[in-house]
């Protein structure tokens, strides 16, 4: 599997720097919850 990335106007993208590591996070707040089940992102897709 790779990444394929198509330059078009109809393309927006977020900042990935905007969001903070999902792991970081539910390890700071390990006194609030429980990890019963992990996604992962398969596909995503944006644009036309």
């Amino acid at each position: 599997m790779g990444i394929e990335f198509r330059d078009t106007d109809a393309f927006i993208d977020e900042i990935l720097q905007a969001y903070k590591p999902i792991d970081q996070v539910m390890a700071d707040a390990s006194s609030l919850v429980t990890i019963r089940h992990t996604l992962h992102q398969i596909v995503n897709v944006k644009g036309d």
